[in-house]
């Protein structure tokens, strides 16, 4: 119950994505835990539950691998002490937040695998739909599993399939072939390293290369950070292998069948970092654009444009460069909580979102306030943040939401709930505007988003309930503890 009631509490605080991923290879030999290190710090915003980094010498003893992982920040769970143990030239990473799967140890990643072929690590970004009949299928013919997540139901498979394979890269291929939904894969061999994105391309994934060294990353942001220059994008329904001999190999003739693609809209609207580019798109562009979309379709006379940190801010600029009303900050927000900090009881006065966030009186007071957020969940935090406005002295404040009102779950790996939890759900425009106190609401129109993602095929599942696959009869989110 108490765990429940934590991630409840989590979930207000708006959206969560489940991963980050990150891998490298340096064909120079040199040691890659503190490259990992710092491509997870770039990759927080991802998932701040749990973290991982694993390791191994490619001329070393075949199959060692040295791993490290624990619940918490990037920073909280890497000492220098134990990030020198790490020795490798070959290594992958993983932030997680969970969306299905217990928040424990045993479900943080990389999961390290020994079978009779070797060994593999592996870290896994989204969410499969088909995980529970593949997980109970491997159940009935003697698998036992570690954890809870649909991550270790990927590594089961690549294991079986490495038995009846040439390579380790055809044996990810078959496995990717067996499963259904989200997942953006890094995989380190003894000598190799692979990364796979689903047909779909739900999440995303690039790759880059610095001096003599490949990195396979979520976002591209995550490259800048170690001085990488970006190469590509995987695309959708590929596989690549990174191997000193060959460089970045990828078969594309047996890449994996699609019958479209499907990004999912929020990497550009709130996931993603906003220096990233997802599939040759700015994150940063495709924000400014829908802050001026909602200026023209959903003008209102004001003094001052304000971004709720950090994702509104930038769809609040393009509100304000479209319709010539003045951009400012509202919000001071706290950089050092965090995601262990202690919640004040309901009791007490002090709210998590004033903790979180204060209002600048002087920026506010007596003025007509625009305030723009990437979305609205439960709208329990955004009627908060409207009183906080109107307490420092706003007249009037005028809300925008840069995407449309959330109507259904998703099940690919992004932490919307059940839909009776959703504010919008049987709710009139008229009274989701009462409810969270705002003077006027309106919302990113569902028909911009494809001009925000520059045309690229997107997901819009949870606001059309229109899923680019069929999604599954109950909702699989949540333990797979029977």
């Amino acid at each position: 119950m108490e765990k429940e009631k934590c991630r409840q509490e989590i979930c207000e605080s708006g959206l969560h994505e489940e991963c980050g991923v990150f891998g490298i290879y340096d064909f120079d030999g040199g040691n890659v835990a503190s490259s990992i290190y710092y491509g997870l710090f770039a990759l927080q915003h991802r998932g701040q539950e749990s973290c991982g980094i694993a390791v191994s010498e490619t001329n070393g003893p075949k199959g060692k691998v040295s791993a490290y992982k624990g619940m918490g920040l990037v920073n909280e769970v890497f000492t220098q002490e134990n990030l020198e143990r790490l020795n490798g030239d070959i290594g992958v990473g993983h932030v997680r937040y969970s969306t299905a799967g217990a928040s424990t140890r045993e479900n943080a990643q990389p999961l390290v695998l020994n079978y009779v072929k070797g060994t593999l690590a592996l870290a896994h970004n989204g969410n499969l739909i088909n995980a529970k009949e593949l997980r109970e299928d491997l159940e009935y013919t003697g698998a036992i599993f570690q954890t809870t997540i649909d991550s270790e139901v990927i590594a089961y498979h690549i294991a079986r399939e490495r038995l009846n394979s040439k390579t380790v890269e055809e044996a990810v291929l078959r496995a990717c072939r067996k499963i259904k939904g989200a997942y953006s894969l890094v995989i380190m061999s003894p000598r190799k390293l692979i990364g796979a994105r689903d047909p779909y391309g739900f999440r995303p994934l690039c790759i880059g290369r610095r001096d003599n060294a490949y990195i396979i990353a979520s976002e591209t942001c995550a490259l800048d950070t170690i001085g990488a220059e970006y190469v590509r994008d995987v695309l959708p329904g590929e596989v690549v292998t990174i191997t000193p001999e060959r460089g970045v190999i990828s078969d594309l003739s047996n890449a994996l069948p699609k019958e479209r693609e499907a990004r999912c809209v929020f990497e550009y609207i709130y996931f993603a970092r906003p220096d990233s580019h997802i599939d040759g798109v700015s994150v940063y562009h495709s924000r400014i654009q829908a802050g001026r979309f909602l200026a023209m379709d959903s003008p209102v006379e004001a003094d001052l444009v304000v971004g709720v940190p950090e994702s509104g801010n930038a769809a609040a600029l393009g509100y304000s460069l479209q319709s010539g009303i003045p951009y400012g900050t509202a919000f001071v927000k706290n950089g050092y909580v965090g995601r262990t900090f202690i919640k004040p009881k309901q009791s007490s006065r002090e709210s998590s979102v004033r903790i979180k966030l204060n209002v600048l009186r002087e920026a506010v007071d007596q003025k007509r306030v625009i305030m723009i957020d990437d979305s609205i969940v439960r709208g329990t935090t955004s009627d908060r943040i409207v009183k906080m406005l109107r307490d420092a002295g706003a007249s009037e404040v005028h809300v925008r939401i840069a995407s449309p009102p959330f109507l259904w779950p998703c099940y690919f790996g992004t932490d919307i709930p059940e839909r009776k939890q959703l504010i919008a759900y049987n709710r009139s425009l008229e009274d989701i505007r009462k409810t969270i106190g705002a003077d006027t609401l309106a919302y990113l129109d569902e028909s911009r988003m494809s001009e925000m993602a520059q045309g690229l095929p997107i997901c819009k599942g949870c606001f059309t309930g229109t899923y680019p696959m069929e999604p599954p009869k109950e909702d699989i989110r949540g333990n797979y503890e029977k």
